[in-house]
């Protein structure tokens, strides 16, 4: 029967379709690059998804994340990307979690049911927390590492952690993982030299933060502010969709 999907299933098949609908996936973190991923994953047809974020969309954002835009600024991004999906497909299953993933709140998520899980979280504490939660309870994972300073979307690469180069962020990684003997973690990051971003407080959020009144993370807090484009996260969210698409597919998306 002709759907939403169709197209879809006119590559992968309808047992491929039908896996999609009944997975669940978790996606940590919904800015430029977690945007992109659960754009791909509800236009794909996977059929529940967990958003977790504490942030509200700001100004700053609109270069780059898919639900921002003037009407949605101040909005929770869990709220707006939640109202998205079920525009898209109003049958899918969405679960908001709003707030910021941390090790004291692990216990509050249900790693058990997750068939997927997608970290897109830009903190390495976070980082390490969700991917020992995964490990413990042997669920698929994949890891964003670094977007930002970026200008060409043509060096991303899925990989092995261990097998990443270059991005700063993946060298830390590396670090922590060997340490809590985290022998693999499947990635995407660039192998393009991060680009300095230029000092001009004219447009810094340092000296022009505006976050909205409320926001628990300003930009202020944090250590450096990066420079970001359009369509730099935006390939690596849609990437990293491919993957966990194709890994819950399985068979029909081998060949």
């Amino acid at each position: 029967m002709l759907n939403q999907f169709s197209r879809t299933q006119l590559l992968i098949g309808e047992e491929a379709i039908e896996k999609l609908h009944n997975s669940r996936v978790a996606v940590f973190g919904i800015g430029g690059v977690g945007g992109y991923v659960c754009e791909a994953l509800v236009r794909s047809g996977v059929g529940a998804l967990d958003l977790i974020d504490d942030d509200k969309i700001c100004l700053t954002n609109l270069n780059r994340q898919i639900i921002a835009t003037r009407k949605t600024i101040g909005k929770y991004k869990v709220d707006v990307m939640k109202e998205r999906i079920l525009e898209i497909n109003p049958q899918a299953k969405v679960a908001v979690h709003q707030c910021f993933f941390l090790p004291e709140n692990a216990d509050e998520f249900a790693f058990d049911n997750y068939d997927y899980v997608v970290d897109a979280v830009d903190t390495v504490t976070a980082k390490l927390s969700i991917i020992e939660c995964c490990r413990a309870k042997n669920v698929p994972i994949i890891s964003a590492m670094g977007a930002g300073n970026k200008l060409d979307a043509s060096r991303f690469r899925v990989a092995d952690i261990y097998e990443t180069s270059i991005c700063p962020l993946a060298k830390v990684m590396r670090r922590e993982l060997r340490k809590r003997n985290v022998e693999s973690l499947k990635v995407v990051y660039s192998d393009e030299p991060p680009i300095t971003p230029l000092d001009d407080m004219s447009t810094s959020c340092r000296a022009n933060c505006v976050c909205p009144p409320g926001a628990e993370r300003k930009c202020t807090d944090r250590r450096a502010i990066p420079g970001s484009t359009a369509y730099v996260p935006a390939v690596a969210g849609l990437i990293i969709a491919g993957e966990v698409i194709k890994d819950l597919a399985g068979n029909q998306l081998e060949n």
